[in-house]
């Protein structure tokens, strides 16, 4: 207007409403198209013209579907006219979803897309945003985030979650596709939920850092509506223009669960009284109790392995002063160092048994679980029963012809019945009666058994191990499963027999008593979970227990080669020379990179991997899994003498793992690497 239109009064000359609304059109940063209800470009701004790279003029009376990439050109009339059976404003990213637009030049990048109707003049109103910089901001960050060791949402100026990282699924029990697109709210409690846009207004009002632990103590819902108190720290950064507003978000359950923890002990101590007291005593006595137990087996564990060592050492002293005495005639005496090296052979081969015995105790011994006829195991070992207890004690085998099938490994099952036997044995120096007997038992509807009061519900196989020996004093009854504990003579027994039982027993998942009465006998009575699982067929040879007599040798076939990885130095070596003297090609290599790299080389031939399964840089899995990458026809057999590597929760071999257990003979190598090359596992 002019001035002296002003001075006089007049009224001042304004910009018309259509003009307002075309000047606001031009001015929009976002891309603004009009589309006619037959999905024709009616109207674009000036911002379509440098989003997409088309001139207005070739736009207008175009489809719009020439902005949508090829692949979902097909389906896009269709949601068009789902839009126009229900024409709801959809604001911009409302459904969580980043779309793709096509640009002139062919390229593509992400958009986010609102629609409105206008339904007087039957057009669609679409803004599209180009967020090619946000999404390639949270593609940089994204693995950082999800490295995070606390919740990360990221939410825009209007409340919607644009992003989120792996621990804010975990924490909140949403899936990230189910809170992009979503209100901030979704994760705040219902009792706050109507006061918390105006608390984020505050906040992007004035948006400083507000690092965690700054006050912020408040209480967050997950998606099966639990709360939870958190730590909440906020941040705000500009991206393309618009404010994101980061918040790491923190469980603090445990820190607040520990601090009324430490408050209700600090009320308990001040409320202490004598009986208090006495109970704290007696949990000192448990706990010392627990320490004595522990050093025992130290002690017993150290006693056995001192001596074995020593005479493991000193018999191999005296091999080398025969090799390397200069005095000695040109021929040593062979026949004493092999008497030598075979007391050093037996005391390594009772160190086995011992460190298998500690495994079985410890539950960490390499099992191999199978549905299993436990009648037939005990079938199997009669004859091995008999000559254990002698003539002078009547066997007497009782078994339920329709037992159930239980869930072990036969030859840890074999161990428990040739122990127990043994320890009966023992019981009945002038002679007596060793009693087996299995049965069904169905609990709780078996309410006629008692003699098991801790088992839960379930089905079990009972079996009942019984003598008619001196029984076991009550002062005594209830040590009789700890470890190294005996109450044979001094080099008689080394305590860890019925520790090894328990441990068995534990481990495939069952339960174990004891009845004795001194001098009415002793009864084991245990319990094993029935399995649901099949039988092997008969002929299977999983269905076989291993033979006890040597297995004949097969010699290597012409190009079969080894490749021996075992980061131990010495284990190494010997392990190569057992398998080039018995007519294996080997190569050796100390850990896992430097045997792929010995399998990327294509004219290397390997017909088998013998890896040891825990290795520095990485495990015996992880090689075998990179080989049968490179090379799927190659097999692998693992060598261990522990079996939590492999372990699941309770510490059971995995049915298609190949591996022999340390120590190994070099008979028991060579046989297992044969029936590893020759068993067809397609």
């Amino acid at each position: 207007m002019s001035a002296s239109s002003a001075a006089d009064g007049a009224p001042a000359t304004t910009t018309a409403p259509d003009e307002v609304l075309i000047r606001l059109w031009e001015a929009a940063p976002d891309a603004v198209l009009a589309v006619d209800r037959a999905g024709l470009i009616v109207a674009a701004n000036a911002a379509t013209e440098r989003i997409f790279g088309y001139p207005r003029t070739e736009l207008v009376g175009k489809p719009v579907d020439l902005l949508v990439p090829h692949r979902f050109r097909a389906a896009h009339p269709r949601r068009r006219d789902s839009y126009d059976s229900r024409p709801v404003p959809r604001p911009m990213g409302a459904a969580g979803t980043t779309l793709a637009a096509l640009r002139n030049d062919g390229s593509e990048f992400p958009a986010e897309i609102s629609l409105s109707a206008l339904p007087e003049s039957g057009l669609v109103v679409a803004a599209v945003r180009d967020v090619t910089e946000r999404v390639s901001i949270e593609h940089k960050y994204r693995g950082l985030l999800d490295a995070a060791p606390d919740a990360i949402v990221a939410v825009d100026e209007s409340g919607r979650i644009l992003l989120v990282n792996s621990q804010a699924e975990r924490l909140f029990g949403y899936d990230r596709a189910e809170l992009v697109g979503q209100a901030i709210e979704t994760l705040v409690p219902e009792a706050s939920r109507s006061r918390h846009p105006q608390l984020r207004r505050r906040y992007t009002d004035l948006p400083v850092t507000r690092p965690m632990g700054a006050g912020l103590a408040l209480v967050a819902r997950r998606k099966d509506g639990t709360e939870f108190p958190a730590e909440i720290s906020l941040s705000a950064l500009s991206c393309g223009g618009d404010m994101i507003v980061s918040a790491a978000v923190r469980d603090v359950s445990d820190r607040i669960a520990e601090q009324d923890a430490q408050r209700q002990l600090a009320v308990h101590r001040e409320q202490v009284t004598a009986a208090e007291q006495r109970r704290r005593l007696e949990e000192q006595l448990h706990q010392a109790q627990r320490l004595e137990s522990l050093g025992q087996l130290a002690g017993g564990v150290a006693h056995d392995f001192n001596n074995l060592l020593a005479v493991m050492l000193n018999y191999t002293r005296m091999v080398l002063d025969l090799l390397e005495d200069p005095a000695a005639p040109s021929a040593p005496d062979r026949g004493q160092a092999c008497r030598d090296l075979h007391q050093v052979l037996r005391a390594g081969g009772r160190a086995t048994e011992l460190t298998h015995q500690l495994l079985a105790f410890g539950r960490r011994e390499v099992v191999r679980p199978r549905p299993l006829d436990l009648n037939q195991v005990i079938d199997d070992v009669q004859q091995l029963l008999r000559r254990s207890i002698g003539e002078h004690i009547d066997l007497h085998v009782e078994l339920d012809p329709h037992l159930w099938p239980i869930m072990a490994d036969p030859g840890q099952i074999e161990q428990i019945l040739v122990n127990l036997a043994v320890n009966a044995r023992d019981a009945m120096p002038g002679g007596g009666t060793l009693s087996v007997h299995t049965r069904n038992m169905d609990l709780p509807h078996d309410g006629a058994d008692r003699t098991l009061p801790a088992l839960p519900a379930g089905r079990y196989a009972r079996v009942r191990i019984a003598d008619t020996g001196h029984g076991i004093p009550a002062d005594v009854l209830d040590r009789v499963f700890e470890p190294f504990f005996t109450t044979k003579p001094a080099g008689q027994g080394t305590g860890l027999g019925l520790a090894t039982v328990y441990g068995i027993i534990s481990q495939a998942g069952g339960y174990a008593t004891i009845q004795s009465t001194p001098g009415a006998g002793t009864a084991f009575i245990i319990a094993l979970p029935a399995t649901d699982e099949a039988m092997p067929a008969t002929g299977d040879p999983a269905h076989h227990t291993p033979a006890t007599e040597p297995t004949t040798r097969q010699p290597p076939r012409a190009g079969e080669t080894i490749l021996v990885v075992e980061d131990e130095e010495a284990l190494r070596e010997v392990t190569a020379r057992i398998l080039s003297r018995n007519g294996y090609q080997v190569i050796a290599a100390a850990d896992g990179p430097q045997a792929i790299k010995i399998c990327q080389d294509v004219a290397q031939p390997v017909s088998l991997v013998l890896s040891d399964v825990v290795m520095p840089r990485m495990n015996g899995a992880e090689l075998a899994e990179q080989i049968h990458q490179i090379r799927p026809d190659v097999k692998v057999l693992f060598m261990s003498g522990y079996a939590q590597p492999f372990a699941t929760g309770k510490g059971v071999l995995d049915a298609d793992t190949v591996l022999i257990t340390k120590p190994f003979s070099q008979a028991e190598l060579i046989d297992r690497i044969r029936e590893t090359l020759d068993a067809d596992y397609g």
